[in-house]
């Protein structure tokens, strides 16, 4: 165990956030923290951090292990780079290069005993400056760059000049390379795009530390976690396993909770009537056992009953009327903004029922495209037309389509002027807007009420095309999961761009792929076109082989179809065993080399312990690549 919360309670004022909330987790485990916005999971962080005092508990941190946090927003200021703000992690690696190089100056003028002490030092540099992997701490800082989205030529941009997104994005990086025992992030994919997400998948996972999340991602969740920490009303319950896992067991344990809850209603009720009816005989004997029975009633625990699931925000999304067949014909599209271009002659269509979802990197234009269809933004090139009786519902991330001066029943019943007062209230309620809340101002709403108010108005259009921007932004897991109904039980037709891989998993039936300023169709869902976009890749890796291997031989002639492409899929997959293997001859050859220069210098060959610990790699080396070059060989013939 490297972390232990003890019975933590925390209140705001009246309002008990949580309550002797315990849990613990163990080295090198990958935890969730869950549960709706505002029920305490950036205060537990916090907590944790002794950031914020526990009115009672205490939280334990194994000794002499470090943590690390990453706060949802960052402040960040001086006249640094991005790329020596993360330098500043590697600062004790930078010192103990700099005291290498100086031992080397000193050994070059040292002799006997002298000398001695300085080939020890340099010994234990060495070893110490390899151990903090200090012959790749550029290439270090640079993989972690791009991993989060960086380009080489924003490296040298300075942090006081960056965006919020970008600035989160830097301390995160920073972070990673500090490499903590324990790294806490609190929504780390906030302002990331799919490939810096699928990367930091990939770096959490293989990560030697602990790691505790809270993020609404249920697709991250998926791949990282493999425990939920889930916080309800101020009570905490442990789940072992990924999101899915916790959603099909808290289901479980939800309707054990509603089964005990009735059970024990049926139970009160019956001993009620029981009592009433000893009562009832008007006998000294049975009002006793009467009286005997209420008091092992009182004395019994009530249980609570559970709360309703999906009880908070209720969105019915149906058309007025149906849009004909063919909704919208896009030909030849194109936009840039000086000097970037953003895509170039884009044609899609979209049918009456389709759900499309438009993803891609950050910055590819999928916004702009949403934009233009809606004439908010002029298209360079190109055009589009919508299909008969199409009506447009738009949903815009950036909430530009709210007025910040209006209040929200102004917002509504200003747009919806048909509408009575009580009607709108009940609209209202059904997004949690209730009592004076109707009264706020849209400039004074935080991100997601300003959604929710936009999915209102969302609902009230009517609309049977919509179009939807980051629709799950600010939106907490349970609110996602009733939009994802809301949307897959609508009989209309959806175009949307998210970042929510989960999201789209459950709602897109077609995907729309903007990268490389043109777009890639696939029909299916997220993980159908994660299989398909990697089967492409491979395919197009071998297709030159293919084609130059693949040539028909006589007797090709008498195969039928199927079998050719059995042989074609066959020889694909020894082409691609034959580059892997063909990568690690390289890297190997390349150690290879590495060693005999090591073994050439007279820091090196005058250290006994490192010859010989050098010889033994070089021999190692030598036994794996007779075994690559004989696979080589085979696979080649």
């Amino acid at each position: 165990m490297i972390l232990a919360c003890q019975n933590i309670t925390k209140a705001f004022g009246d309002h008990i956030v949580l309550r002797n909330a315990s849990f613990h987790i163990e080295e090198r485990e990958k935890a969730a923290i869950v549960g709706i916005n505002g029920a305490g999971k950036s205060t537990l962080l916090k907590i944790i951090m002794k950031e914020l005092p526990a009115d009672e508990g205490q939280t334990v941190v194994t000794r002499g292990k470090s943590i690390g946090y990453l706060a949802q927003h960052q402040e960040m200021s001086g006249g640094s780079s991005i790329f020596d703000e993360l330098l500043t992690v590697k600062q004790e690696v930078l010192a103990l290069e700099a005291q290498m190089r100086e031992t080397e100056r000193s050994m070059k003028h040292a002799e006997g005993e002298a000398l001695a002490e300085l080939m020890d030092t340099y010994a234990r540099l060495s070893h110490e400056f390899e151990l903090q992997n200090g012959y790749a701490w550029k290439s270090e800082i640079t993989g972690v760059l791009k991993g989060l989205g960086f380009e080489e030529a924003e490296f040298d941009k300075k942090v006081d000049t960056l965006s919020g997104g970008q600035k989160t994005r830097v301390s995160l990086g920073k972070l990673l390379l500090s490499r903590p025992d324990i790294i806490l992030l609190d929504e780390p994919t906030n302002h990331l795009d799919m490939h810096s997400i699928t990367w930091l998948e990939t770096f959490l996972m293989n990560y030697q530390g602990a790691v505790i999340i809270v993020s609404h991602d249920r697709y991250f969740l998926n791949r990282v976690v493999t425990k939920i920490v889930e916080i309800d009303q101020g009570t905490v319950t442990t789940f072992a396993g990924n999101y899915t896992d916790y959603a099909r067991k808290k289901a479980q344990f939800r309707e054990a909770q509603m089964q005990a809850y009735l059970n024990q209603q049926q139970e009160i009720r019956h001993q009620e009537e029981v009592i009433a009816r000893l009562k009832s005989f008007n006998r000294e004997k049975s009002v006793r056992r009467a009286e005997s029975r209420e008091k092992m009633l009182d004395k019994m625990e009530v249980l609570e009953k559970p709360a309703e699931v999906h009880a908070d925000m209720r969105i019915e999304l149906e058309p007025r009327f149906p849009s004909g067949n063919d909704v919208l014909s896009v030909e030849g599209l194109s936009k840039s903004f000086a000097p970037r271009l953003l895509f170039r002659n884009l044609s899609f269509e979209i049918k009456r029922g389709e759900r499309v979802a438009l993803i891609g990197n950050n910055g590819t234009g999928k916004t702009t495209i949403l934009k233009i269809l809606n004439g908010v933004l002029p298209a360079d090139e190109g055009l589009f037309r919508l299909g008969a009786r199409v009506k447009i519902g738009y949903y815009d991330q950036e909430h530009h389509v709210l007025h910040m001066e209006k209040t929200v029943f102004e917002e509504i019943s200003d747009a919806y002027p048909t509408l009575t007062n009580t009607k709108i209230r009940n609209v209202l309620a059904a997004f949690l807007f209730t009592n004076d809340d109707v009264f706020k101002r849209i400039r004074d709403l935080s991100g997601g009420e300003r959604g929710r108010v936009s999915l209102a108005k969302l609902m009230l259009s009517e609309a049977n095309f919509l179009i939807l921007d980051e629709p799950t932004n600010h939106l907490d897991i349970v609110s996602k999961e009733i939009l994802e109904h809301a949307l897959t039980r609508y009989t209309g037709t959806v175009l949307f761009v998210s970042h929510d891989r989960y999201f789209i998993n459950t709602t897109a039936t077609r995907i729309l792929d903007l990268s490389g300023q043109t777009l890639t169709n696939y029909i299916g869902n997220y993980d159908y076109y994660v299989e398909k976009k990697e089967t492409m890749t491979n395919f197009a890796a071998g297709a030159p082989a293919v084609a130059q291997t693949s040539a028909p031989a006589p007797s090709d002639s008498r195969l039928d179809w199927k079998q050719q492409k059995e042989q074609q899929a066959l020889l694909r997959k020894k082409q691609n065993e034959l580059r892997r293997v063909e990568t690690q001859i390289e890297r190997l050859e390349t150690r290879d080399r590495e060693i005999d220069g090591l073994l050439a210098r007279e820091d090196v060959f005058t250290d006994v312990a490192r010859v010989t610990e050098l010889s033994v790699e070089k021999e190692n080396l030598r036994t794996e690549l007779e075994a690559l070059y004989e696979s080589w060989e085979q696979l080649s013939e």
